[in-house]
């Protein structure tokens, strides 16, 4: 069973990044929806997941503390170490390792999803079933937003449907991992703020604006909120 989901959550997220890929002359409408898709896992996935598997030994504050850390940490990643260059060439160079950060967070985010399956079948086999099914609801949307920040950022399409095969293959690593060790739930409640506060800079900060950027702002704006509407609506569907 457990091969068979790692195959599915492949599949599931390489046909995010292809349709991404194939439907690039709508990118403004795909980075829409991604920004309101990013945006709606951290709020409605990881910041309730962080919140329920730190319970113990965080309070709720700490919990969104450890949030604007990630938002923070970000944030400063983004502006120091992927800084704009002041001619073109740094200015391509530095937008391209903007967009692979962000394909590597997304892909150790698959990674920690992965985790997360291999450890709710650790305890039983009906939690490891309801944790792949929240799990196979967003896969699509990380391979559609993997693909999309990378175009976005001025990535070839070889660079994208790199960085989405390594994002395919990231949860599969993660449900393996699993089989070496266990993660008590309070880190795994940490990591997973981190990660909210990672996506809440990526779909404000990157992604939403530049779907804006020379292109009418009503449909942009629709799609953004259909991506956050259903993801808030896959997430509800799965409990």
């Amino acid at each position: 069973m457990i091969i068979f989901i790692a195959i599915t959550t492949v599949v599931f997220t390489l046909f995010g990044g292809l349709f991404a890929i194939k439907y690039q002359d709508k990118l403004h409408l795909i980075l829409g929806f991604s920004a309101g898709a990013v945006i709606g896992v951290a709020f409605f996935d990881l910041l309730p997941e962080a919140i329920e598997l730190s319970g113990t030994t965080l309070s709720i504050s700490e919990v969104t503390s450890v949030v604007a850390l990630g938002f923070i940490l970000y944030m400063l990643l983004d502006r120091f170490a992927c800084g704009h260059g002041h001619d073109a060439e740094d200015h391509c160079e530095n937008e391209n390792h903007r967009g692979q950060i962000g394909a590597g967070s997304l892909s150790v985010h698959s990674f920690l999803d992965g985790m997360a399956v291999g450890l709710a079948f650790q305890v039983s086999t009906e939690v490891g079933t309801v944790v792949t099914i929240a799990v196979l609801a967003h896969k699509f949307f990380d391979g559609l937003n993997t693909v999309s920040l990378i175009l976005k950022n001025g990535g070839t399409q070889k660079v994208a449907f790199k960085w989405l095969v390594i994002g395919a293959i990231a949860p599969v690593l993660g449900i393996i991992s699993t089989r070496l060790f266990s993660l008590q739930e309070s880190s795994l409640g940490i990591m997973l703020a981190l990660f909210c506060g990672f996506f809440l800079y990526i779909g404000a900060s990157d992604l939403l604006p530049e779907s804006h950027h020379r292109h009418p702002t009503y449909w942009t704006t629709f799609a953004t909120v259909l991506g956050v509407a259903v993801l808030y609506g896959l997430i509800r569907v799965v409990g």
